[in-house]
């Protein structure tokens, strides 16, 4: 079975020269006949005129002979020009045919050589997928970068491999105890929970475990970098006045990592055709600072450990961020909104900016919880309302305030929790 079966090229009739069925030969010896007899009966007429019609002695019977030899050579004449044009017929034929012959053989190797390819390239690519799953981290980490350089030759099979390689992300995992620290409380007492289950009482087993998760995270974060290292479009000066993209890059890729828990992740002036990243979990600090999404991007029910830097990204398509958990610091600072960008529900524990941002619609920021102390630059005619019962929610403010908003904990009267539409 192929990794993927690519369009065949098939030869192009266009390119080949136009060859026609042999005529029958009755088409060509007819009417040379009919031409060499009519040169020699036209000649020895025209010669002939000019001759007494009545034998007047030997001169005029030898002049006679001579029109008759003279004619005759003239049909052969004819002849031979007709030999001469059959030859050059059949060796433009002979041409041709060597041409086309030529042409299918060649096409019929690069078949073969494509066959081949194949072959090799989806057994290249078994092989690698059995690796990821050992049971053996170097041999998993063997696995990646053997898909990466598969990928990097084969351009036809890239998105296919990064999705195996977003598929192993995707996977179950359990955190080393260091990790499990940079969970919320809560998370983090599950996590330690399951891995004192899953180690038991015997001590040296929880330590070969915790081994066998540091090394899994070796793994996790190599697919990590493999994953930014293609998606990030970095072009020599050349490159750049051609307006060729880098030789490493790997271009409308998209991303599906789904539930995935990914660990420091950097994403920074990464460009990719299209992502999601529902319900992923970021521990550590996350950047996907000035990184482009040429499509949509979900994070909805995402949730952020550490620092969460989007400034100066690129959101083309629309941004989907609803009920995302920010735990730490949140910049989107100087970042683009080309489409419709939703924040419905979502938590921001710490620091906050929106500074230079740009939407080219209406944000639906309503319904952001804003639920530590923190300072906050909401973008133009947002600012943050105490509900009732004393939740902090962002809301939309009179269409007069035009300017960024900069709160830092603050409270607001009840007089003054009037909410517009965006």
């Amino acid at each position: 079975m192929r990794l993927s079966e690519p369009f065949r090229r098939r030869p192009d009739v266009g390119a080949l020269p136009a060859l026609r069925r042999p005529r029958a030969a009755a088409w060509w010896i007819v009417p040379t006949a009919l031409l060499v007899a009519g040169t020699v009966f036209g000649v020895a007429q025209w010669l002939l005129t000019g001759l007494p019609s009545m034998p007047t002695g030997p001169a005029v019977t030898t002049a006679r002979s001579e029109v008759i030899q003279t004619a005759l050579a003239a049909g052969a004449g004819v002849g031979a020009a007709i030999t001469v044009m059959l030859a050059f017929r059949r060796q433009r034929h002979q041409e041709l045919t060597a041409h086309v012959t030529a042409y299918l053989a060649e096409h019929a190797a690069a078949d073969s050589r494509h066959d081949a390819t194949e072959r090799r390239v989806t057994e290249l690519y078994i092989k690698a997928v059995e690796q990821l799953g050992s049971d053996k981290a170097v041999v998993r980490l063997g696995g990646l970068y053997a898909l990466q350089r598969l990928a990097q030759d084969n351009p036809d099979h890239r998105q296919t491999i990064v999705n195996v390689i977003c598929a192993y992300l995707r996977m179950p995992y359990t955190l080393p105890h260091a990790i499990t620290a940079l969970l919320a409380p809560a998370e983090a007492s599950a996590a330690e929970f399951l891995s004192n289950e899953a180690s038991g009482d015997d001590t040296d087993s929880g330590k070969v475990l915790e081994l066998d998760r540091e090394g899994e995270l070796q793994v996790r974060m190599a697919a990590q970098r493999i994953l930014a290292e293609h998606l990030r479009n970095d072009r020599s000066a050349v490159e750049k006045d051609s307006m060729q993209p880098g030789q490493r890059f790997w271009p409308g890729i998209r991303l599906d990592l789904t539930g995935a828990t990914l660990v420091d992740f950097e994403f920074d002036h990464c460009h990719v055709a299209g992502a999601s990243f529902y319900r992923t979990s970021f521990l550590g600090d996350t950047w996907f600072r000035e990184a482009t999404f040429a499509g949509n991007v979900w994070f909805h029910k995402a949730t952020f450990a550490g620092l969460a830097d989007f400034s100066g990204a690129v959101f083309a398509g629309r941004a989907l961020f609803g009920s995302v958990a920010f735990a730490g610091d949140v910049g989107f600072g100087r970042a683009i909104f080309t489409g419709d960008v939703w924040f419905e529900g979502a938590a921001f524990a710490g620091d906050s900016t929106f500074e230079d941002a740009v939407f080219n619609e209406n944000p639906e920021l309503g319904g952001i919880l804003v639920t530590g102390a923190g300072r906050h630059v909401w973008p133009e005619g947002w600012r943050v309302r105490v509900e009732p019962d004393g939740t902090r929610r962002l809301q939309c403010t009179s269409p007069a305030d035009r300017e960024p908003v900069v709160t830092e904990q603050e409270d607001v009267s009840a007089d003054d929790r009037n909410m517009c539409e965006p």
